[in-house]
C-alpha cells in the first residue's frame, strides 16, 4: 500500500537552489533547501555566519520580531528574516523536515508570493519518511486581540482558515476568504497571491533603511485607491489571499500541521505569533496526535 503524505512525515528527495533579492536589505541571497532526517523539523542555517552557532531551528519561541515579517533567532542571536512564504509552502506541501541554507540575513522575496518556493520544492521532489506525522489538535478556543485586530484558533476536525481584512483604500476594501488548508487549495487559490503595501509606507520604510529590495516586481503597491502595478492583480481578492498565505507560514512555526480552525481579522505576523505563543502557553488548549485522517474512500 503506498504511503500517503497525509500521515507520515515528509522531506524532499534532492537539494534545490534558488537565488534572489532580500526585500529589506536589497542584498542578493542564495538559498538551498536540503533533505533532513525524520523528526528534525525545519532548520535554517546562515551559511555566511561562521564565528558562532549558525543553525536556527524553527519554533514558536524562535520568532523574535514579527512587525514587518517573521524573523527567527537562535541562542547565539543569529537572526534570519522573512521566512513566512517558504514556511507557508512547507506547511501546504506537507514538508515536515528540511534544512534551509541561506547566505544572508533574510530569505529572497522572489515575486512576493509562495509560487517560486512551491516550484523549488516541486523540483526537489517529495519523499515520505517512516515516522508518523504528528498534528497539533486544538481542543479549546484560544484568542488574542490587539486594538481592532483579532485572531483565534478553535477546535475543528480538519485545518480550516478564515481571514478577513478591511482597508479604507477602494483598491482593497473589505475582503474575506474561508477555506480548507490543503495542498490542492493552496496551489489553486493561495500560493500565487503577492505581498502588498502602500506607496507612502514603502517610502517611509526606505527612509528607515528598510524595503530596499521592494519593487513592483515583488509586491502589489497601492497609492490611494490605485494599484500601481502595470499588470494589476493576479486574482480577485489577492490581498486577503496573501494574508492567509502569511498566516499559514506563521502558524507552521509550531512544527506540525494543525487540526483546528484559524480565524483572523486584520491579523498580521505580530498577532499570529502572539496567537502561537498564547497556544503554547495554554497546554489544555491542544495536544499532539498521530492519526490517519479519514480520507474519503469514494473516487
Amino acid at each position: 500500500m503506498p504511503v500517503s503524505h497525509d500521515h507520515h512525515e515528509r522531506t524532499i528527495v534532492a537539494p534545490a537552489i534558488i537565488a534572489g533579492v532580500g526585500v529589506h536589505t536589497g542584498r542578493r541571497v542564495r538559498l538551498a533547501v536540503r533533505p533532513a532526517p525524520a523528526g528534525s523539523g525545519i532548520v535554517f542555517v546562515r551559511t555566511d555566519v561562521n564565528d558562532r552557532d549558525n543553525r536556527i531551528p524553527v519554533s514558536g519561541e524562535a520568532v523574535v520580531d514579527a512587525r514587518l515579517n517573521t524573523m527567527i533567532a537562535n541562542a547565539a542571536d543569529v537572526r534570519l528574516s522573512t521566512i513566512e512564504h517558504l514556511m507557508s509552502a512547507f506547511a501546504a506541501l506537507g514538508v515536515s523536515n528540511a534544512v534551509v541554507e541561506v547566505d544572508g540575513p533574510e530569505l529572497p522575496i522572489l515575486d512576493g508570493s509562495a509560487l517560486e518556493f512551491v516550484r523549488l520544492l516541486d523540483r526537489a521532489g517529495f519523499r515520505p519518511q517512516s515516522t508518523p506525522q504528528t498534528y497539533i489538535e486544538i481542543l479549546e478556543p484560544v484568542h488574542v486581540v490587539e486594538g481592532d485586530k483579532h485572531a483565534a484558533l478553535m477546535p475543528c476536525d480538519r485545518y480550516e482558515m478564515r481571514m478577513e481584512i478591511d482597508f479604507a483604500s477602494a483598491a482593497i476594501g473589505n475582503q474575506v476568504i474561508d477555506f480548507v488548508v490543503d495542498e490542492a487549495t493552496f496551489r489553486s487559490d493561495i500560493m500565487a497571491a503577492r505581498t502588498f503595501g502602500f506607496a507612502h509606507e514603502v517610502e517611509a520604510l526606505r527612509q528607515a533603511g528598510l524595503a530596499r529590495g521592494g519593487s513592483l516586481e515583488n509586491a502589489v503597491v497601492i497609492d490611494g485607491d490605485d494599484i500601481l502595478n502595470p499588470g494589476g492583480l493576479r486574482m480577485e481578492r489577492e490581498f486577503v489571499r496573501h494574508k492567509a498565505l502569511d498566516a499559514i507560514g506563521d502558524l507552521y512555526v509550531l512544527g506540525a500541521p494543525l487540526l483546528g480552525r484559524y480565524e483572523g481579522y486584520k491579523a498580521g505576523h505580530a498577532l499570529n505569533n502572539k496567537l502561537v505563543r498564547q497556544l503554547l502557553a495554554t497546554p489544555s488548549a491542544w495536544r499532539e496526535v498521530t492519526r490517519v485522517p479519514e480520507l474519503a474512500q469514494a473516487g
